[in-house]
């Protein structure tokens, strides 16, 4: 039988206890919180937030949901989470915390500005600084982000027309239109100058079909008539040319510079 001496003994027990005080050292850093009130988390994570530090101030608000499940304190947590996950260039987690959100709380007072939120997160997104710094035209970028933050805020002015959010979620719609529409007319352009000209009208068409407002459709409808041209479809040619010059008397488009007036894009007015 293996025997074992004083200072063997000694050593593991010294060794018991020290890892004892290290488990017990990171139960209180983990349980930081637990006899704080949902209403000192909820500070705690405010200051946490003014000071700049977001992941730490979402961990607590994540912390307050758990512990005020059910209150009107974890509803705000949950919104104010969201929001600095999104600061903190986490959007898709944003996202998901909003959408739980908006699922489980239709009847929250917070319900307009979740929408608003979710529409902002999405906007901003489609209309990042990259884009801007690298001079790319936002009509030439993947649309979906703007698609998704039109029908948030289409939601919230819908619901709730009278929210302190509802005209700035109005003015940023017509944006998004713009923005879709030119993107329809960046497309059709590719295709009319690279001689697909059936794939421009339908472009085009899209346009003047679904943004008749935008300061896009002037090109769509030229575009149009240049396609149809080239395909030897005279009548409607004509009929494209006689609906823009009726809407668009003093055009300057011409089919030599198609799609490069030096007016200002639509987007550079903002």
């Amino acid at each position: 039988m293996m025997t074992m001496n004083f200072s063997t003994r000694s050593w593991l027990t010294v060794s018991a206890i020290s890892a004892a005080l290290f488990l017990s050292a990171c139960d209180t850093t983990r349980d930081e919180t637990a006899k704080w009130t949902p209403e000192k988390i909820y500070a705690e994570a405010k200051e946490e937030a003014a000071s700049g530090n977001y992941e730490k101030a979402a961990k607590l608000y994540e912390r307050l949901e758990g512990r005020g499940a059910g209150t009107m304190l974890a509803q705000q947590a949950q919104i104010e989470r969201a929001y600095l996950l999104w600061k903190s260039g986490e959007k898709a987690q944003a996202l998901s915390t909003l959408e739980r959100f908006i699922k489980l709380h239709p009847t929250s007072p917070a319900f307009d500005y979740a929408l608003y939120l979710r529409g902002l997160i999405n906007f901003n997104d489609d209309l990042g600084f990259l884009g801007g710094l690298s001079g790319q035209d936002l009509a030439e970028r993947d649309q979906q982000a703007a698609r998704d933050a039109y029908q948030s805020f289409k939601q919230l002015v819908e619901q709730f027309p009278q929210s302190a959010y509802a005209d700035d979620a109005r003015m940023r719609m017509n944006y998004i239109v713009n923005s879709l529409a030119a993107y329809e007319v960046h497309v059709a352009r590719y295709y009319f100058r690279r001689g697909a000209y059936v794939a421009a009208v339908n472009r085009a068409k899209q346009t003047v079909q679904d943004f008749q407002q935008s300061p896009s459709t002037e090109e769509a409808l030229f575009i149009m008539a240049q396609s149809y041209d080239r395909l030897g479809l005279a009548q409607l040619r004509d009929d494209a040319e006689r609906v823009l010059k009726q809407n668009y008397p003093n055009t300057t488009l011409d089919v030599a510079g198609l799609g490069t007036s030096k007016k200002s894009r639509w987007w550079q007015l903002w």
